[in-house]
């Protein structure tokens, strides 16, 4: 074989080439591949049907042992391709216990963590809009009893 990654490689139905193509892709183009499905609510409010998974973000199980828990994203792997989830673990032969990998086709984002503003914005203006109308009104509130406390000093003459 040629070359161990291609950028200009745009597909094939050929399985060993789309094999090659997911193995040998740099760590920046392997974060897209660690999409998971939003829940029917963050869908409807998206637009989006699958996004990538960040840390902290809170996932449902649906395939295997562990399945129908809820558990949040404690490390993504983009080397192994896989996500480890907070308390859920599983205890060996000598006691220690060990994390478990999950493969992120197996999961469905419940909730995002929207601490990113890159993220915000590549989920769409409306998400960036209702962060904005939020950060105002909090800082609104913050200004309000501020002026109340002034207000009620007595003043000397």
């Amino acid at each position: 074989m040629k070359k161990k990654f291609s950028t200009a490689w745009t597909g094939s139905r050929q399985p060993r080439k789309q094999r090659k193509y997911r193995y040998n892709a740099p760590l920046h183009l392997r974060h897209r591949f660690l999409n998971a499905h939003l829940s029917s609510e963050l869908r409807k409010k998206y637009g989006k049907r699958s996004i990538a998974i960040r840390k902290d973000d809170e996932v449902l199980i649906m395939r295997g042992k562990f399945a129908k828990k809820k558990a949040k994203v404690m490390e993504v792997d983009l080397k192994k391709s896989r996500v480890s989830l907070e308390n859920i673990n599983r205890t060996k032969k000598d006691g220690t216990k060990v994390n478990v990998y999950f493969n992120t086709s197996n999961l469905k984002i419940e909730s995002l963590n929207l601490d990113d503003k890159k993220r915000i914005k590549s989920m769409g203006k409306d998400i960036a809009d209702e962060k904005e109308k939020k950060s105002e009104e909090v800082k609104k509130e913050e200004e309000k009893p501020k002026e109340k406390e002034n207000n009620n000093v007595p003043n000397k003459i």
